[in-house]
């Protein structure tokens, strides 16, 4: 199969009753939020529900679309969305090593990889929504 020219990913920012994030622990890249590439026949938000499910055990309810991060380089658009907790409970899968809910300050403190950070910090922020960051 020839890998896509272009790839499209769907990720969840997702809220407990507690105000707190879902976060799951990659092998590669440590902490960050529930997310992959959309598959064929998909919907950007279906994509993001999925995901969320796979990585984390948690099913989510989609709230808002929040923006786009692309990077022009990789071709790679990232799509994500605000999502709240509907069911499920929190297990690891292949895609993580481990999953938790943390207080957004301790959240932001564990997410390290690249831009992913600020990836939460602007879907959090609903002033800058909706969002287009192009690197």
């Amino acid at each position: 199969m020839v890998p896509p020219k272009h790839i499209v990913s769907a990720a969840a920012v997702v809220l407990n009753d507690q105000n707190e994030i879902l976060l799951i622990r990659g092998p590669k890249r440590g902490w960050e939020m529930p997310g992959g590439q959309v598959e064929e026949g998909e919907s950007l938000k279906d994509a993001a529900i999925r995901e969320t499910k796979e990585e984390s055990g948690i099913d989510i309810e989609i709230i808002k679309f929040c923006g786009i991060f692309q990077n022009v380089t990789g071709s790679i658009v990232n799509t994500l969305f605000l999502g709240k907790v509907v069911g499920g409970e929190p297990k690891t899968s292949p895609e993580s090593l481990d999953v938790g809910f943390f207080p957004v300050p301790v959240a932001l403190e564990m997410v390290q990889y690249k831009n992913f950070k600020q990836r939460i910090e602007y879907v959090l922020n609903e002033t800058l929504h909706p969002f287009y960051v192009c690197f």
